[in-house]
């Protein structure tokens, strides 16, 4: 099969400046590409070229930024391509669907949603049942996101289907299973001066609805009971991007007027977001909003760290076998302190909770499964 892949504008592919749904692409398309042809359609960048070939992925760039920039340049391509594929296929991006079937009417469109872009606010309900009409498969990355657009919508239950996201497992190891993940630990602890604490991990950006400062804020009660502590906070205000917001610099105010050692690392490359995975012994993910399903639940399974969750959107629907903890409610830092202190107190259900969550990620959430579903999508 000849299949176009189409991103959104804010960020390249590869995810040389991170993005989850950037790095979703790099991590299914190596594997599509030893069956099909595969072209990757993304924004261009300073660091790349507007067209290349990498083994047998072809990728080609346009301008990018804002949405209707970007929709310019997505509409000439196909239309200059439009006998060229046989599918394509449309990430997280619905306002692209109308004028990618403008400029191919015969093709068939496969939509991947990632998030709430079917939201109301976001596209008008109008445009949105229109957009539904036209595409042949709507693919969510959760259950709560799928469920989400049809009540929006009112759409057919059989357009829609699930497929989970994945994660590297060769790059998110265990522990114990690496001499250099050892090391590394050893090196971040000493670099940042963790020692033997028991180190408690955030990684993502540092937004409001990430709620990085309830976590801050829960500190201090936790140490009443756990004195030997530390928090990590990996991330900045956007994925590539470490300018200090209004709400980074608030979260490093709470940071270092709290009695517990507290790290913001600022924004990390995502080839080395694994170190920090390998440096922590416990993860959370303190949201706030709605989310999707955020990917970083995938890398700490994979990484063998017992993780905490939230009640939030699609968040819940990886926690099974007890491999992580649910917090009803994340507002009160008093949840994630008693939630934490269940882990911290007792290291053998630390262990049991890390080797569950490895082993739901070699079954469930390996690139390969991933694909192999998407695969089946294009096929169908």
């Amino acid at each position: 099969m000849k299949v176009l892949m189409i991103s959104t504008e804010k960020l390249p592919v590869p995810p040389v400046r991170g993005g989850a749904i950037q790095t979703y692409i790099s991590g299914i398309a190596p594997l599509l590409s030893r069956k099909h042809d595969l072209t990757i359609l993304g924004i261009s960048d300073p660091g790349l070229p507007d067209q290349e070939k990498k083994g047998n992925i072809r990728y080609v760039r346009v301008e990018g930024g804002y949405l209707d920039v970007y929709k310019k340049g997505v509409a000439k391509y196909v239309k200059k391509n439009k006998n060229k594929f046989d599918v394509i296929h449309i990430f997280n991006r619905p306002r692209l669907v109308l004028p990618v079937r403008k400029a191919a009417p015969r093709a068939r469109i496969i939509l991947s949603m990632h998030n709430d872009m079917f939201d109301p606010e976001k596209l008008d309900p109008d445009e949105a049942k229109k957009i539904l009409k036209e595409v042949e498969k709507v693919v969510t990355i959760s259950n709560y996101v799928g469920r989400r657009i049809r009540e929006l919508h009112h759409a057919k239950p059989s357009k829609f289907r699930t497929i989970y996201s994945g994660v590297d497992l060769q790059r998110f190891t265990p522990l114990h299973q690496s001499a250099k993940a050892r090391r590394i630990r050893k090196k971040l602890r000493r670099q940042f001066k963790l020692g033997s604490r028991k180190v408690i991990l955030f990684v993502g950006r540092i937004s409001p609805k990430k709620g990085a400062d309830i976590l801050v804020r829960a500190m201090n009660e936790l140490k009443k009971r756990h004195p030997n502590i530390a928090l990590v906070i990996v991330g900045g205000r956007w994925f590539s991007d470490d300018k200090v917001s209004d709400y980074t610099a608030y979260v490093r105010a709470l940071a270092k007027r709290s009695s517990v050692p507290i790290i913001t690392t600022g924004y990390v490359p995502g080839e080395k977001i694994h170190e920090w995975f390998w440096a922590g012994d416990v993860f959370v993910c303190a949201s706030l909003w709605q989310e999707p399903l955020a990917r970083v639940h995938f890398e700490a399974m994979a990484s063998e760290l017992p993780f905490i969750t939230t009640k939030r959107g699609g968040n819940p629907e990886v926690v099974e076998r007890n491999n992580g903890v649910v917090v009803d409610r994340p507002e009160d830092p008093k949840a994630f302190v008693n939630a934490l202190s269940k882990l911290l107190k007792d290291k053998s259900l630390r262990k049991r909770m890390g080797r569950n969550g490895r082993s739901l990620a070699e079954k469930k959430y390996g690139w390969k499964r991933v694909a192999k579903e998407v695969e089946s999508v294009w096929k169908a």
